[in-house]
């Protein structure tokens, strides 16, 4: 029997190229979105199902699954990929604009979750992925509402990974590194324009900006970390965590392998820290 996926946040980027992918495989794939946009069915109009999803909604998340199952027959997994950003200095980040990030990217994957459970319970069985990043086990100064989130994802994650066992649930990470052709990415930076922060945090925001466009790893392509989350659907082993993506690699060897002062003061180095401080002390 085919098999049948469900993805959020298929518009563009990221969702958009694992549905396809997806599809390429054999799969169905329901894609969901906020704004359905039909035009992501024309490669695979037999595989590819488009409908309407917000995370932030419950009632929507519910008729995006029976609008699958009614459409394929069931669901066999499901991939948690919508997700916002902003890049902002916490001191002056407006609580709403806080809360919103939490809502798509926490609450939003946890809704999902809370409403496939019972389906894959019901079926004995179903594999939920979730889309982290590697600022889900290390961090970036100016995102840091995005990093809080994606440590969130993962402990989320791991425990529930445990937990559904149980149920004969698989619950998987990919966690990819920087992706800054995408919309994503782009989206976030264009947030920058509308930054407000204290004039005294300027030097050092100008800085580390100009930091992010010399990143000094190559980006990680969309098509790669599609590959990776294809690739954790598939698995039926324990393993947890997929990498996707130079940095991705790099900085989870840096974490899990060498101790906490070469991890950080590699990671000062890499992220321009070490340049701003040298910076002030001449």
């Amino acid at each position: 029997m085919i098999k049948t996926v469900l993805i959020t946040g298929c518009s563009t980027g990221l969702g958009n190229t694992t549905a396809r992918k997806f599809a390429h495989e054999g799969w169905n794939v329901v894609a969901t979105m906020r704004k359905p946009d039909h035009s992501l069915t024309a490669e695979y109009p037999e595989r590819i199902f488009v409908t309407e999803l917000d995370v932030t909604n419950i009632a929507s998340i519910s008729s995006a699954i029976e609008a699958g199952i009614e459409r394929f027959g069931q669901i066999d997994a499901v991939v948690n990929n919508a997700g916002v950003s902003i890049l902002s200095v916490l001191e002056t980040t407006p609580m709403n604009a806080i809360r919103g990030v939490f809502e798509t990217n926490v609450f939003g994957t946890i809704n999902v979750i809370q409403a496939i459970t019972p389906y894959f319970r019901g079926q004995d069985g179903g594999t939920i992925v979730n889309i982290t990043s590697n600022l889900g086990f290390t961090s970036n100064p100016l995102l840091t509402i995005y990093t809080a989130t994606k440590h969130a994802i993962e402990g989320l994650s791991e425990s529930l990974a445990y937990e559904l066992e149980s149920q004969n649930i698989s619950v998987k990470l990919v966690e990819p590194g920087a992706m800054r052709t995408t919309s994503f990415a782009s989206n976030t930076m264009s947030a920058s324009q509308d930054a407000s922060f204290p004039q005294s945090y300027k030097p050092y925001f100008d800085h580390m900006m100009q930091s992010m466009m010399n990143y000094p790893f190559d980006n990680a392509d969309e098509n790669q970390v599609a590959d990776q989350i294809y690739a954790a659907v598939s698995d039926e082993s324990d393993q947890l965590r997929f990498l996707a993506g130079p940095d991705a690699e790099e900085t989870a060897r840096l974490r899990w392998t060498t101790s906490e002062e070469t991890y950080m003061t590699t990671i000062r180095e890499l992220m321009g820290q070490t340049a701003w401080r040298n910076r002030q002390e001449n």
